[in-house]
């Protein structure tokens, strides 16, 4: 059995779903709140519970009595954890700027309060969602786990590499077997409404203006949900205490990301153009080659595939999608993750 937090979150959901489909038991956890509209969590979560081996415990990782909450819903079961996933998370790299507490809350002390829960339940492997964020403005070619990560450019980015690091101390002390995850722009279908790909898609399709920070030329290593999902099982592994990028190796800019959209909805883009903000990069690019060899994990579905799959989703969906609420302004950074809760 594996407990996964954040379980109606993007990525965590996708991960939990892959889980439950290979037959595994799953306790998953989430609190619903509203750092983006609850309604698209629900709808998520609505697939999860059709499964008869998933239960939910509605519960905030950074609060303490959450251990509790969830040792209960374990000892219930009566079946043994064999790893804790935590993928529920703060995401954003501009919301974190205005409201860097929550950050903290979640992605700290939440990391701390989810590694309490594996010495009070005796499970050994403990899986981590990061963020590419925490290599900052590492602009120049693919950056590779080894790479420097102390200049975080925002709240969001100083969150996850104290996450981090708090997880190393665990591993140290306790003998906890840690994985942490750096993902890299996780894009498609049922996406995070503030992320930049499901809202081009939406305008788009909808003749509505797209909103683009900075002049386009700003390049991501946008990653397939499916994969990442792929990537996350796949460290559940004995690995002591290692990072892994799980990225698609392939950058390419936001304004080419905009031309693949308009080829899959089949309509051009209105551009409405904005200053970029201070704390969004210039470029990722994940060196993979770690998680290829040590996870024996490669990504499958390039860019264009999943576009075109994010599209169908939401044409499939519109009516749901167009009534969910976007937000004040898109994410087009290195935070799609996560996922979370």
């Amino acid at each position: 059995m594996h407990i996964v937090t954040g379980c109606a979150g993007f990525i965590a959901s996708h991960v939990t779903k892959q889980l439950l489909d290979s037959g595994e038991r799953v306790v998953g956890v989430d609190n619903l709140n509203d750092a983006y509209d609850p309604e698209l969590k629900r709808w998520r979560l609505d697939e999860l519970l059709q499964f008869d081996q998933f239960s939910l415990v509605e519960a905030d990782v950074a609060s303490r009595e959450s251990i509790d909450e969830i040792s209960a819903a374990v000892t219930r079961r009566g079946s043994k954890v064999d790893a804790v996933l935590n993928l529920a998370a703060r995401a954003g790299v501009q919301p974190s700027v205005e409201r860097p507490r929550d950050y903290i809350d979640t992605n700290v002390t939440g990391t701390l309060n989810m590694m309490d829960l594996c010495r009070a339940l005796n499970v050994s492997k403990f899986v981590l969602a990061s963020s590419s964020s925490v290599y900052g403005d590492s602009s120049i070619g693919p950056v590779s786990e080894d790479s420097q990560t102390d200049r975080p450019l925002s709240p969001y980015a100083a969150s996850k590499k104290a996450a981090e690091v708090l997880a190393y101390s665990y591993h140290h002390l306790h003998g906890l077997d840690v994985s942490a995850l750096r993902y890299f722009t996780v894009y498609g279908p049922a996406g995070r409404p503030d992320m930049a790909p499901l809202r081009f898609i939406k305008w788009i399709a909808s003749g509505e203006p797209v909103t683009l920070f900075g002049d386009g030329s700003q390049e991501r290593d946008f990653t397939f949900v499916d994969d990442i999902a792929r990537g996350t099982i796949a460290a559940l592994r004995p690995v002591g205490f290692e990072a892994f990028n799980l990225g698609s190796d392939s950058p390419v800019s936001i304004s080419q990301f905009i031309s693949m959209v308009e080829d899959a909805v089949g309509k051009k883009a209105k551009i409405k153009r904005s200053k970029a903000h201070p704390a969004d990069v210039k470029a990722t690019w994940a060196d993979v080659s770690k998680a290829e060899k040590a996870l024996r994990w490669t990504p499958q579905v390039n860019l264009r595939q999943g576009i075109q799959a994010t599209a169908d989703w939401y044409f499939a969906n519109r009516g749901f999608v167009d009534s969910l609420d976007l937000g004040r302004s898109p994410s087009t950074g290195t935070d799609s993750a996560r996922q979370a809760a």
